[in-house]
């Protein structure tokens, strides 16, 4: 079960049930199944406020990700900064829409094991996101 759900932001406008089946491929080209997965998107004061009482970091982000996932089976909570992801695609030139896709499955990426943060890791991430990102292209 995949859910979209707010939280002191309008909901984003995106095709709900292509994203569904484009997270369902993306988690079975990894080797994994969905359980539960929420996508919650927020402004940056909440996630900021989240970051803080959950992690103890004191930063803005575009996802935090709350990682459930038992075995192979994937399941978690994703909190994503609508304002973020605007601010960064702006920041990079990108459009909101591509921006929001590779934030969306930033997260079901971590939740497939893959990290960004030690040496090299941020390279496979991104790798793994243009990849992603073609499959959605294609659906």
């Amino acid at each position: 079960m995949i859910n979209f759900i707010t939280e002191e932001v309008e909901m984003p406008d995106f095709p709900q049930e292509k994203f569904r089946t484009w997270i369902v491929k993306v988690a079975e080209d990894h080797g994994k199944s969905i359980g539960s997965l929420t996508y919650c998107f927020c402004n940056d004061a909440y996630i900021l406020k989240a970051n803080n009482e959950f992690l103890g970091h004191d930063y803005y982000t575009d996802i935090i990700t709350f990682d459930n996932t038992r075995g192979n089976c994937i399941s978690g909570d994703m909190l994503i900064s609508i304002e973020t992801v605007r601010s960064n695609a702006e920041l990079i030139a990108e459009e909101y829409d591509n921006e929001l896709r590779r934030v969306v499955i930033h997260g079901v990426l971590h939740l497939c094991g893959i990290d960004d943060k030690g040496p090299g890791e941020r390279e496979i991430m991104e790798t793994e996101e243009d990849r992603a990102l073609e499959l959605y292209r294609g659906l």
